[in-house]
C-alpha cells in the first residue's frame, strides 16, 4: 500500500486539475483501509523518499488523527466531521504510531520540514492522549535533550514547544515546570549548541510564563517564588545576549548576512520572553529594569548603521522567520528592543535616574541622554527602501500607515509610540528636546531628508497625542515647527513634502498663524506632481476645517476634491479603500462647514459624496461614513443649526429630496434587487436616512417618487440589508405624512394603503428570514395608527392576526420586539380592545391572549431603544390596569428554577434537561416585569455593576502584593491575548457592558405607577404584591425612593 500512497501523494502535486482531484477521492477513500495511517506514518519516516512526498504524508497523517484518534473528546460535536463517516483505530495502531512519530521527531536525520511535520502529529496525539494515555513522552523528550545530536534536539524543542502551547493543563505544568524549565535553560546557555536551538529553547521558556500567568491566579506565592528562583538564573543570561555584539556588517550587498540569522534570532527571542516577564512578573524584573535598560539602548545604538545601511540605503528582505517561527532578520529584533525599551520607560527607577540627569542639567536640550534618544528614534523612523517603494505603486498603504489602521507594525510605528511615552512623561520637555535635536538636521547643508521627514513624523504623533488628551503646545516650539514645514513643503522629495503639510494641518487645529497655509494645501491636492502629496494634502485639509478656517474656502477645498476625483481613472479606486475613506473624511468635514453647499446649483459637493460611495460600497468604512454624512446633512436641515436657524425646513428639505432622490432612486432601476449588491444596500440606507428626517409634510411628490421602488424592493429582494431599511423607510413616509400615501395610487390602481399592507404581508411571510423582517412590527404599528379602523375596515384584524401568528414562532430578539411593539403601541390608546380582539383569535389551537403574553411578558425584558422600553413599559401599566380577569386566568412563564446539582452543564446535558420555569398569573409576571425596568431605569443595575468591578478592582490589587509597585499603572498598549488575565478582564467589560443606563423619564412613569397602584390598590395590588419574592420587594422599595 505504501508505493500506491506515495503515488496518490505524488499525484496530488500533479499541476493538471484531472490527476491531482482525483487522487484527492482516492485518498479519501482510502482512510478507511486499516493500513492508511500506519502507511503514511511509514511513508513519513522513509529517509528515501522525497522530501515533499514525506511532508504531504505527515501532513495527511496529522489531519487523520485530528479527525479520528478521539471522537470522545470533541462534546456536542460528537465524531462527525465534513470527510464522511467516523473511523475507528485499533489500539495497537495508537501505540505503533505513537512510537513511530515520536521516534522520528527524535530521530538523528537531520530534515527540518520533515520533523516540524512528524511533531505536528505528535502534537495532535498528544493533545488526545497526555499523559493518560502516553506517559511516556514527556520522559522521553527531556532525556533526549541534553546528549542528544542536534537534529534530535530540535525534534525534542519542538515537541516541548507544542506540549506547553497546547496540551499541558494548569494543573500538569505544576508538575513538571521545573523540569521544562531546567533542560530549557541548560541548551540556551550552552555555546556548543546551534543558536538557532538555543532560540527556540528560550522560546519554550518564554512559553510557560502564558501557564504560569493561570497557575498564579490559585497559588501566587508559590508561583511567584518559584519565578524568582527561575529567574535568578535566566535574567542574567537574557542580559548577556543582549550585549553580545553581532558579528560586523562587512559587505555593502545590501543583504544579512547569513552568519547573523543565528544570533538575530536569539537575541530577539531574548527580548521577547523579557517583554513577557514584564506582563506577568513586573516586579520581578524592576531590580534588573535599568541595567536591561541600558544594555538594550546600548544595542540598538550599536544596531544603527547597519539597519541603515541594509533598509534605508538598500532594500534588504524583512520580516523573515525559519521553519520553527524564528524571526531572523534585523527589523525584528530592532522592533521588539524599541517595544522593550518603550516597557522600560515606564520603571520608576528608569525614570528617577533619566529625571535626575535633566534636572542636574537644567534645561532638556542641553541632556545628553535626551538628544542622544531623539537621534536614534529618528534614526529608526526614517522610510526604508520597501515602503517607499510600495507607496509610489499604491497610495492607499501610505494613507493606511498614516491613520494607523495599517496591521504592519514597523520601527517606524514603535519610536512614534516611545515618543508619544516621552510626551505623556515629559509634556512640553519632550517637544523642546526634540526640537533641539530636530533643528540641527534642518541646518545641516548635507541634511538626510529621510531624517528631517523622519523627525517631523515624530513631532506629528506627539502632537496628535497632545491634541487627544486636550494639552496645548507652546506657541514659540508651534511657530518653530511651522517655519519647518515652510521649509519642508518647498523641497523636491514628495514624501517630505507631503509629511510637511500633513504636520501643517496637525498644527492648524490648535495654532492659528498655520491656517495661512490653507491655499498651499489646496493647491498641492491638484498641482502637485506627486500622489503622495495629493492625497496627503487631502488629508491635511481636515486639521485646517477643525482649526477654523474660514467658510468661504468650503468651495475650494469641494473643488480640489472633485478635480482630483475627475483626474482618476475611477475603476482603479474600487480596490484603493484607505483613498476613499480619506477622500470621504475631508469631504464630510467640509460639508460640516455649511450644509447648504449641499443644495447649492453649482455645488458637486453630494454627488462627489455619491460617486465616492459607487465605487466604494462594497467597503463597509466607505458606506459608514456616506450614510454618516448624509445624515449629518438631514439632521442639520431638520435641526435648523448655525447658518440654518433661520430657515424653514421645509424648504431646506424639499431642495435636498430634488438633488438627491433621482440618484437614489436610479439605483433601484438599474441594479439586480434579487442579489446582494452593496449598490442597493447602500440606496436603501440612504433612502431610509432622507425619510427619517422628513418634514411634515413631506414635499409633494415625495410618495410617487420613493414608493413605488421601495414597494418594488421589498417585494423583490430577500436581503435583510435591504429589507430592515426598506421598511424603515416606509414607517417614516407614513409618519411624516401619511394623507400623501393614503391618496396615492400606484400604475395598477392600488392604493397608497394596499401598497402597505402588501410589504407587510409579504415580510410576515414564512419565506422571509426573521432578521431580515425585524421592521416589519414598526411598519405595521405605523400603518395601524395612521389608517385608523376607519380605513383599514376588515384588514386591521386580518393584519392583527398575522402579527400574533408570526410572533407565536418567532425566535430572533429583535423581530420578537418588533412585533410585540404592534400590540404594545395599540395598548398606549386601547388595551381593553387589544385583550377583546386577542381573547377572540385562535393560533394553532391555542387562544390568541395566551399565544402574545407569553411571548411578550418572557421577552420584555430583553427589549433595546429607550423609547421602545418607555413604549412597552407603559402598555404592560396599562394591561395590568385593565383587572381584566382574562389576563389573571392566564398563565405565563415565572422565575427559573435552579437545578441543585454541581455538576457542569455542557450543552448536551442542556439539551436534555431544559431550564425549569414556574408557572404564573399574567398580572404578576407584568409587575415583576416593571420591577426589572424600574430598577435599569433608575440606574440601580449600572451602578451596581461598577461598584462590582471596582470591588473586584480593588480587591485585585490588595491581592497584588506589590507586583506592579515600581512601574507605571498604564497597562501595556498591546493585549496578550494569550495570557489568563487578559481574557478575564475582557469578559468582565463585555459583562459590564450590558448592563443598561438611567432613564428618567421611564423612572418617574414607573414610580408614579406603583405609588397610585399602591395608595388605590388598583388591580388588587395589595395581593399580587404578597406573591413577590422578597428580593422584588426590597427591589421595589430601594428603586421607589
Amino acid at each position: 500500500m505504501d508505493e500506491h500512497l506515495a503515488q496518490l501523494l505524488a499525484n496530488t502535486q500533479d499541476k493538471h486539475e484531472g490527476p491531482r482531484k482525483q487522487a484527492e477521492l482516492d485518498l479519501l477513500r482510502a482512510e478507511s483501509n486499516p493500513e492508511f495511517p500506519l502507511s503514511l506514518a511509514r511513508i513519513g519516516a522513509h529517509t528515501g523518499a522525497p522530501v515533499q512526498i514525506r511532508q504531504s504524508a505527515l501532513a495527511l497523517l496529522k489531519n487523520f488523527v485530528n479527525k479520528h484518534w478521539a471522537p470522545d473528546g470533541h462534546d456536542d460535536a460528537g465524531s462527525a466531521y465534513a470527510g464522511g463517516l467516523q473511523i475507528s483505530i485499533p489500539d495497537s495502531t495508537k501505540d505503533h504510531l505513537r512510537n513511530a512519530m515520536l521516534e522520528l521527531v527524535l530521530s538523528p536525520e537531520d530534515e527540518r520540514k520533515v520533523k516540524v511535520g512528524a511533531s505536528y502529529v505528535v502534537t495532535k496525539i498528544a493533545m488526545a492522549d497526555f499523559p493518560d494515555r502516553w506517559p511516556a513522552l514527556l520522559p522521553s523528550v527531556l532525556a533526549v535533550m541534553p546528549t542528544g545530536t542536534d537534529a534530535q534536539l530540535h525534534g525534542a524543542l519542538r515537541i516541548l514547544q507544542d506540549l506547553v502551547e497546547e496540551s499541558l493543563t494548569d494543573e500538569q505544568f505544576i508538575k513538571v515546570a521545573r523540569d521544562i524549565i531546567k533542560v530549557c535553560y541548560d541548551v540556551a546557555l550552552n555555546e556548543n549548541r546551534k543558536q538557532t536551538h538555543r532560540s527556540l529553547a528560550v522560546l519554550v521558556f518564554r512559553s510557560c510564563f502564558n501557564l504560569m500567568d493561570i497557575v498564579k491566579e490559585d497559588h501566587k506565592q508559590e508561583v511567584r517564588t518559584f519565578a524568582e528562583q527561575v529567574l535568578s538564573g535566566w535574567l542574567p543570561f537574557l542580559e548577556q545576549v543582549i550585549k553580545s555584539p553581532l558579528p560586523p556588517l562587512v559587505d555593502d550587498s545590501g543583504s544579512q548576512p547569513e552568519s547573523w540569522y543565528g544570533p538575530v534570532a536569539l537575541k530577539d527571542q531574548a527580548v521577547k520572553t523579557l517583554i513577557k516577564i514584564r506582563a506577568v512578573f513586573p516586579s520581578l524584573l524592576l531590580p534588573q529594569c535599568l541595567a536591561l535598560f541600558t544594555a538594550t539602548w546600548e544595542e540598538l545604538s550599536r544596531l544603527a548603521p547597519s539597519y541603515q545601511s541594509l533598509f534605508i540605503d538598500s532594500d534588504a528582505q524583512s520580516r523573515l522567520e525559519d521553519i520553527d517561527a524564528l524571526p531572523f532578520t534585523l527589523d525584528f529584533l530592532v522592533l521588539d528592543e524599541l517595544d522593550f525599551l518603550n516597557q522600560c520607560m515606564r520603571a520608576l527607577p528608569v525614570q528617577k535616574q533619566l529625571g535626575a540627569e535633566i534636572e542636574a542639567r537644567g534645561a532638556v536640550h542641553d541632556t545628553p541622554w535626551v538628544l542622544d534618544l531623539m537621534g536614534l528614534l529618528v534614526s529608526y523612523s526614517q522610510i526604508t527602501q520597501e515602503e517607499e517603494g510600495l507607496w509610489d505603486i499604491d497610495v492607499s498603504l501610505y494613507l493606511a500607515e498614516e491613520t494607523a489602521v495599517s496591521s504592519n507594525y514597523t520601527a517606524r510605528t514603535a519610536c512614534g509610540d516611545l515618543v508619544i511615552k516621552l510626551g505623556e512623561w515629559l509634556n512640553m520637555r519632550a517637544l523642546e528636546g526634540l526640537f533641539a535635536y530636530t533643528k540641527t538636521l534642518f541646518t545641516e547643508e548635507r541634511a538626510s531628508w529621510q531624517k528631517q521627514e523622519a523627525a517631523l513624523y515624530l513631532f506629528s504623533s506627539v502632537l496628535n497625542d497632545f491634541q487627544d488628551l486636550d494639552k496645548s503646545v507652546a506657541p514659540e516650539i508651534a511657530n518653530a515647527y511651522l517655519e519647518l514645514v515652510s521649509y519642508a513643503i518647498k523641497q523636491d522629495q514628495p514624501i517630505l513634502r507631503a509629511r510637511g503639510y500633513l504636520v501643517a494641518g496637525a498644527l492648524a487645529q490648535n495654532y492659528q498663524p498655520a491656517l495661512g497655509l490653507v491655499d498651499s494645501v489646496v493647491d498641492a491636492i491638484t498641482r502637485d506632481d506627486s500622489e503622495i502629496v495629493q492625497v496627503a494634502s487631502v488629508r491635511a485639509i481636515e486639521g485646517f476645517i477643525r482649526g477654523g478656517v474660514p467658510t468661504d474656502r468650503q468651495l475650494p477645498i469641494v473643488l480640489a476634491i472633485q478635480r482630483f476625483l475627475e483626474a482618476k481613472d475611477l475603476s482603479e479606486l474600487e480596490d484603493a479603500d484607505d483613498l476613499l475613506v480619506t477622500l470621504l473624511d475631508t469631504l464630510r468635514t467640509a460639508i460640516g462647514m455649511d450644509t447648504r453647499i449641499a443644495i447649492q446649483p453649482d455645488s458637486k459637493a453630494v454627488d462627489l459624496l455619491f460617486l465616492i460611495a459607487k465605487h466604494g460600497a462594497a467597503n463597509f468604512h466607505v458606506t459608514l461614513i456616506v450614510c454618516e454624512t448624509f445624515e449629518d446633512i438631514t439632521r442639520t436641515f431638520k435641526d435648523n443649526e448655525g447658518p440654518l436657524k433661520d430657515m424653514e425646513h421645509s424648504r431646506l428639505y424639499a431642495a435636498l429630496c430634488s438633488k438627491v432622490l433621482p440618484s437614489i432612486t436610479g439605483t433601484f432601476d438599474v441594479a439586480n434587487l434579487t442579489k446582494d449588491d452593496p449598490l442597493v444596500t447602500l440606496a436603501a440606507d440612504l433612502l431610509s436616512l432622507l425619510a427619517q428626517y422628513g418634514s411634515e409634510p413631506l414635499p409633494a411628490g415625495f410618495v410617487a417618487a420613493t414608493l413605488p421602488k421601495l414597494h418594488h424592493l421589498l417585494m423583490t429582494s430577500s436581503e435583510g440589508d435591504i429589507l430592515r431599511p426598506g421598511a424603515e423607510a416606509v414607517k417614516y413616509v407614513l409618519m411624516h405624512d401619511h394623507k400623501q400615501v393614503f391618496s396615492w395610487h400606484d400604475e395598477n390602481g392600488r392604493s397608497g394603503l394596499e401598497v402597505c399592507l402588501r410589504i407587510i404581508d409579504r415580510l410576515l411571510g414564512p419565506g422571509i428570514e426573521e432578521n431580515a423582517a425585524s421592521e416589519v412590527g414598526g411598519l405595521a404599528a405605523e400603518l395601524v395608527e395612521k389608517a385608523g379602523h376607519e380605513r383599514l375596515g376588515p384588514f386591521l384584524p386580518q393584519l392583527l392576526q398575522a402579527v400574533a401568528v408570526r410572533l407565536d414562532t418567532a425566535q430572533a430578539a429583535p423581530f420578537i420586539q418588533s412585533l410585540i411593539l404592534v400590540f404594545a403601541r395599540l395598548s398606549l390608546v386601547g388595551a381593553q380592545d387589544v385583550v377583546n380582539f386577542l381573547s377572540d383569535i385562535q393560533i394553532n389551537g391555542q387562544v390568541g391572549l395566551q399565544v402574545v403574553l407569553s411571548k411578550w411578558l418572557e421577552n420584555s425584558i430583553n427589549f433595546a431603544g429607550y423609547d421602545e422600553i418607555r413604549q412597552n413599559v407603559i402598555a404592560l401599566s396599562k394591561l395590568y390596569s385593565l383587572n381584566d380577569t382574562r389576563l389573571a386566568q392566564t398563565m405565563v412563564k415565572g422565575d427559573l428554577v435552579i437545578a441543585n446539582t454541581d455538576r457542569i452543564m455542557t450543552r448536551s446535558r442542556a439539551k436534555l434537561n431544559p431550564d425549569q420555569y414556574t408557572i404564573i398569573p399574567a398580572p404578576l409576571k407584568i409587575l415583576k416585569v416593571l420591577i426589572e425596568e424600574l430598577v435599569s431605569a433608575s440606574g440601580i443595575q449600572a451602578a451596581a455593576h461598577m461598584a462590582a468591578a471596582a470591588a473586584t478592582e480593588l480587591a485585585e490589587d490588595d491581592d497584588d502584593d506589590g507586583d506592579n509597585d515600581g512601574w507605571e499603572d498604564e497597562p501595556d498598549d498591546t493585549l496578550d491575548l494569550a495570557l489568563g488575565g487578559t481574557k478575564s478582564d475582557l469578559m468582565a467589560w463585555a459583562e459590564a457592558g450590558s448592563s443598561r443606563q438611567r432613564d428618567d423619564e421611564t423612572q418617574a412613569y414607573l414610580i408614579d405607577f406603583f405609588v397610585r397602584a399602591d395608595a388605590d390598590n388598583i388591580a388588587e395590588f395589595h395581593n399580587w404584591c404578597g406573591m413577590l419574592g422578597e428580593d422584588e420587594r426590597r427591589k421595589l422599595k430601594e428603586a421607589a425612593q
